[in-house]
């Protein structure tokens, strides 16, 4: 449940806490009787959480009670453990005043039954389901984490540990594509590398959109690639191919596929791994997270840094995305530096990065200047 944006209003069918209860261990009492101090009641007996037996407490007595137990009759207050004494079991010592309603919690204290806990569009965390618990919503409506296929193809893709041949590289995109999207709350279907035959790759492909809500390819979508991936979803879904003015991540594809009388998704990421990355950060998360019912924070947060070091580039009309670690400094502001190589093919230098700095056409940012970064930590 956690995790998942709500679908339609929750309404509280029940108060929170039911009852009045104690919000510490002490004495139950009434005020009047401990306006002035130190004092003397007579302990008429023991409450714990969870005992439902009723007491009444009268004038100059005093109830022992543990945190969360339901208030007694006519007792008002409670006096802490740790400002009484008790000379003897019948007998306790109250050695500092309180006013009416000291360590109590009311009636729907924390939610009130027929109120709106929750509004459609809430994104649930830890606690909000623990609250959907204590009011006893047992069901409630929400959007389904999108089930997401994700493949690649390539002859040269090595997965099995094996010895590389000439013009082998191992497979990595997957590796990270993977985790990327359970990280934007999708249930992942891993179909690993498929082989460079179009009728296979189709029949993956049209067995994928039957089964998911989105598919997610990597490489192939470069223009003049002639690549089994965009060969095959050039025929059998309606596909836009797409060369952006960014750097990395230039190229790009998306488009419907249609599957048991709907359309899915079709993200077309790059081959190079950190061009995947950040495409799959700029454009195919955001969308996922949307088709899950976010509606706000589609993507990661952009932070204003300072650079502790120059970030250069050359002009050539693109924004340029670059990776830098940051953290925050004694000023109360995030300070970044790259970290390392920033080529489309250097994932190693990318595994140190919390953010991407988002540099605009032209020479670069000098150091001590002001930068935009997308904040991945």
């Amino acid at each position: 449940m956690s995790g998942l944006v709500l679908a339609q209003d929750v309404v509280a069918g029940e108060n929170v806490p039911p009852f009045a209860n104690t919000a510490v261990d002490g004495f139950a009492v009434h005020a009047s009787d401990v306006a002035v101090v130190p004092v003397d009641l007579r302990v008429i007996g023991t409450l714990a959480a969870g005992d439902g037996t009723q007491w009444n407490v009268g004038a100059g007595e005093a109830l022992r009670i543990m945190t969360g137990a339901p208030m007694p009759d006519g007792a008002d207050a409670v006096v802490m453990v740790e400002d009484c004494g008790q000379p003897n079991a019948g007998t306790v010592t109250v050695n500092r005043s309180v006013v009416v309603g000291t360590a109590v919690r009311p009636i729907g204290d924390d939610v009130r039954a027929g109120e709106v806990v929750f509004s459609a569009g809430t994104l649930l965390g830890a606690a909000g389901a623990g609250v959907l618990s204590s009011i006893n919503a047992r069901e409630v409506l929400a959007y389904p984490r999108a089930k997401v296929a994700l493949l690649s193809t390539g002859d040269e893709l090595i997965t099995d540990g094996s010895r590389l041949e000439r013009g082998q590289i191992r497979e990595s995109n997957l590796t990270m594509l993977e985790i990327l999207i359970s990280g934007a709350q999708c249930d992942v279907t891993n179909l690993g590398v498929i082989a460079d035959d179009e009728a296979l790759l189709e029949r993956t492909l049209l067995h994928a959109a039957s089964t998911h809500d989105a598919i997610v390819t990597s490489g192939g979508v470069s223009m003049g690639d002639f690549d089994v991936v965009k060969a095959v979803l050039s025929r059998i879904a309606d596909m836009q191919w797409m060369q952006m003015a960014i750097k990395p991540a230039k190229p790009f594809a998306f488009g419907l596929l249609g599957g048991s009388g709907r359309s899915v998704p079709v993200f077309g990421l790059p081959g190079n791994p950190v061009s995947s990355m950040i495409s799959f950060e700029l454009l195919a998360r955001p969308a996922l997270r949307k088709m899950m019912g976010h509606t706000q924070d589609l993507l990661r947060p952009t932070i204003p840094a300072i650079t502790d070091a120059p970030l250069r580039r050359k002009p050539d009309g693109k924004m340029h995305i670059m990776r830098v670690f940051g953290r925050f400094e004694s000023d109360g502001r995030l300070h970044v530096r790259d970290t390392g190589p920033q080529g489309s093919h250097q994932l190693a230098a990318t595994a140190a990065a919390n953010g991407l700095a988002l540099v605009p056409d032209g020479t670069g940012v000098d150091a001590g200047d002001r930068v935009d970064v997308l904040w991945l930590a």
